[in-house]
């Protein structure tokens, strides 16, 4: 009997992710059979266990937290996203068993603001908290997008420099201390890429931060997402979302890669949003 084809998702801590549940709804909607687990893997040991994983059959992986860059750098090709941002959230075993590497975070972000919930993101001052892999994947697709600044603030200020170096458009795109915070004004979109909602720490933003009509974002879903929203809210944010679609849509991608069809996303993004 034919076994199903093995995928799965990389990260630390990986327990609550819903990209298994996401996977298996998109297989079962384009009538594929597929295996499709989590695995919770520390950064020391994330570049043999995913070689483990493709050497025994996996066709492609999912990345997330703390481990997009060391999945580029596993790569011996790299789409031009992917290239671009210096990080990859999917891999993709190639036919002679070498490693694809491709970044579909930006467009999953800008698919669920523009289409899902109808922002436009153009002549928008966006601040981005974090300059981790996940800012990463997003910065340059919010300027693409008609960004018309983009301020990224970190708590190491060397990493937000290097991320805005490497972006290289000094007209549009800066880095602040994360101390003048409270000084910076206010944003008409806040991102919140940062590690803290999953790693359980404060944020501690001032409510000076959000604009009068600012949509606030968080990059992750679920409970690691309730402190910043709640924050959001509280400061006075117009709208403020978790990053479930964004996962949704970026699940979508790294489906289509892999299998060559695209699912149809909304229906995933309102049953997992209901709670199915």
């Amino acid at each position: 009997m034919t076994q199903p084809l093995q995928y799965a998702v990389f990260g630390h801590p990986i327990a609550h992710s819903l990209s298994p549940k996401i996977q298996q709804m998109f297989a079962q909607q384009c009538s594929i059979e597929l295996a499709y687990r989590a695995i919770d893997v520390a950064p020391e040991a994330f570049a043999a266990t995913v070689r483990e994983f493709f050497a025994r059959g996996g066709a492609g992986a999912n990345v997330t937290l703390p481990h997009k860059a060391a999945a580029f750098a596993l790569a011996a090709e790299a789409s031009a996203s992917a290239r671009r941002v210096g990080t990859a959230n999917v891999l993709t075993r190639r036919a002679d068993g070498t490693l694809a590497a491709h970044n579909v975070d930006g467009d999953g972000l800008v698919r669920d603001l523009a289409e899902r919930h109808r922002t436009d993101l153009r002549d928008r001052d966006v601040l981005l908290l974090g300059a981790g892999g996940a800012a990463r994947g997003v910065a340059w697709a919010l300027l693409d997008a008609g960004a018309q600044t983009l301020t990224i603030v970190n708590r190491t200020a060397a990493t937000a420099d290097a991320l805005v170096d490497a972006i290289g458009e000094p007209a549009r795109v800066h880095a602040r201390y994360w101390q003048d915070l409270a000084s910076l004004g206010s944003y008409d979109l806040i991102i919140n890429a940062t590690s803290a909602g999953v790693l359980g720490a404060d944020l501690q933003l001032p409510p000076s931060l959000v604009g009068s009509r600012a949509l606030c974002y968080d990059l992750t879903y679920g409970p690691a997402a309730v402190a910043f929203l709640s924050w959001a809210r509280a400061a006075g944010a117009r709208y403020a979302f978790d990053g479930l679609g964004m996962l949704v849509e970026t699940a979508a991608d790294s489906f289509a890669l892999w299998h060559g069809q695209r699912p149809d996303t909304e229906p995933v993004y309102q049953a997992l949003r209901a709670g199915g």
